[in-house]
């Protein structure tokens, strides 16, 4: 069975790729470039893994898997990336096996990474010392954003470089969006996430309460859900909640990683979060119970 889920795509001109790291975001999203007909060269650390998603997809034109990022990258126009954090960052761009040691003048290194806006930046500097470009795009809409080709792409960089990678990037999209300067993708992604981690907070108290007061909730959620109470949460996770059921979705490991590098911002630029701090701490809670792995929502289980 593929990892896809059916996209129609916009006829662009094939671009030759790189896609470096073949995670549950990854895998998916290099699939898509892949049946848009870009020429799809990937990475990933398992090489396993890079097999598999060749096996996969070898009905698709020029695809192949490499052994380093390095190699990955040597004769892409495009490269993308999508790691867990800084450190795995730096460890597929930097140094003699890194993708900018094999990038020729002119690529484009665009990373779908939720990280810091410093790495973003610093990055950003060393790509344009070495006559390369580099574009900061991290994305929201989840395991099924990626498969389903519909993930909200945030973008820091040059219009230029942007409006080059767009077009292959609107493969796994429904909105690739320049907001600013390196960084500024980074930045973003830090306000969704704020965002967020309020609005399931809120549900969590609202369902809990409910179902101490004997209501039924799931009827309670289709009466509010068409008034001003509406979200993207409620819809999509509300009734998973009020069935206490977790397994799927984005991890409590990966949303405390994302709140940390919000506190971290914080600190620099002075932003006062005061509920963004207390729910990362129920976060640390849902983590002593068990639940690293759980979807976000479970923050009810705090309260059961």
């Amino acid at each position: 069975m593929s990892s896809l889920n059916t996209k129609p795509y916009e006829p662009t001109p094939a671009r030759r790729v790189a896609f470096l790291g073949l995670g549950v975001m990854g895998y998916p999203m290099a699939g898509h470039l892949a049946r848009a007909g870009h020429q799809v060269t990937v990475y990933n650390r398992t090489a396993a893994k890079a097999e598999a998603w060749c096996a996969e997809f070898a009905d698709a034109a020029g695809v192949s898997h490499a052994a380093t990022p390095r190699e990955a990258a040597a004769q892409a126009e495009i490269v993308f990336c999508c790691v867990g954090n800084d450190d795995d960052l730096r460890g597929v761009v930097l140094g003699a096996d890194g993708a900018f040691a094999g990038m020729a003048q002119g690529a484009i290194f665009v990373d779908h990474t939720t990280a810091s806006a410093s790495v973003a930046r610093e990055l950003n500097a060393t790509a344009q010392a070495m006559g390369l470009s580099f574009v900061d795009a991290p994305v929201s809409g989840g395991q099924a954003g990626a498969q389903n080709g519909m993930l909200t792409v945030m973008c820091g960089g040059d219009a230029a470089d942007f409006n080059q990678v767009k077009p292959a990037g609107m493969a796994f999209s429904r909105a690739f969006t320049l907001l600013g300067d390196a960084g500024a993708g980074q930045l973003a992604k830090m306000v969704n996430q704020i965002c967020i981690a309020g609005l399931v907070q809120g549900l969590s108290e609202a369902i809990a309460f409910g179902q101490h007061a004997g209501l039924d909730m799931n009827a309670v959620l289709d009466v509010i859900s068409k008034g001003a109470a509406q979200s993207w949460q409620m819809e999509n996770r509300g009734k998973t909640m009020v069935a206490d059921k977790f397994d799927f979705g984005f991890a409590v490991d990966w949303m405390r990683k994302d709140l940390g590098l919000v506190m971290d911002e914080a600190k620099r630029n002075g932003a006062r979060l005061p509920v963004t701090a207390l729910v990362d701490q129920f976060y640390a809670d849902v983590q002593q119970l068990g639940g690293r792995r759980w979807d976000t929502s479970s923050l009810i289980k705090r309260l059961r």
